[in-house]
């Protein structure tokens, strides 16, 4: 009896080990090949020029969509991530690129035309304004990205308070909302969200929390240390630097 009252909690510990070692092994085998996606030869030439200027890998692997995944697309603009999600949750997943209705036609334009090549089957355009972006066939959804557009809510007709609030309903239990944004100088108030279209990071995470969103990681790889944040965004003189911040719905 007392070898058992020691060994138990030994082998307890070890299945415990063994399940999640298990678990993080079925998950990395999931991931699709993110290279490989954006190296896929049937993507536009735009894209791939975009790609330069956008570095998509990295945020790929941070976010890391999967195979069967339901994946929200915040600001989709013309779709370049829209896409990047789709090719990456394909097959049996299923993307919607948000903007909206009232935006740039050129964007909308070039969104739609977007969904009519073979590689959005299984995506669709959500073009709903950015306080009310869930569409009622959307629920329990596995990730949530919102890529350099949350400073422009600042200054367009938009409740973020109800847009933080919706996305997170939105999501499953255990999802995840993976935000990058351009940095704008410590302190700064969302003024800089128009004239240089940047948010202070700190004003970010203070609104996700209040919705409930709990920080899980950042990543600093589009940090640019000597940026001075006192310049566009839009037309840099230089590197600008990024924030990049994972919140998950507990």
């Amino acid at each position: 009896m007392s070898g058992n009252k020691v060994a138990t909690p030994i082998v307890v510990a070890a299945l415990a080990f063994a399940a999640c070692l298990g678990a993080a092994t079925a998950w990395a085998q999931n991931a699709p090949d993110y290279a490989a996606i954006i190296a896929a030869p049937d993507r536009s030439d735009a894209d791939r020029e975009a790609d330069k200027r956008r570095d998509p890998l990295p945020i790929l692997k941070f976010a890391a969509p999967r195979p069967g995944m339901k994946v929200l697309d915040m600001g989709a603009g013309g779709g370049y991530s829209t896409e990047l999600m789709a090719r990456a949750v394909a097959p049996n997943g299923m993307v919607w690129g948000e903007y909206p209705p009232d935006g740039p036609a050129r964007a909308i334009e070039a969104l739609q035309a977007r969904m009519k090549t073979p590689a959005m089957k299984d995506a669709a355009a959500d073009l709903r304004p950015f306080d009310d972006p869930i569409g009622p066939d959307m629920s329990n959804l596995d990730l949530i990205t919102f890529l350099f557009y949350y400073h422009d809510t600042t200054y367009m007709n938009v409740d973020r308070a109800a847009m933080d609030q919706k996305m997170f309903a939105a999501l499953k239990p255990g999802g995840f909302l993976v935000l990058a944004d351009h940095s704008a100088k410590a302190g700064s108030d969302t003024s800089t969200g128009k004239s240089v279209h940047r948010i202070d990071e700190a004003i970010v995470r203070k609104e996700l929390e209040a919705a409930g969103f709990k920080f899980v990681a950042e990543g600093d790889f589009w940090r640019v240390p000597g940026d001075t944040r006192d310049f566009s965004s839009m037309r840099p003189p230089s590197p600008v630097d990024a924030f990049v911040l994972k919140y998950q719905k507990p």
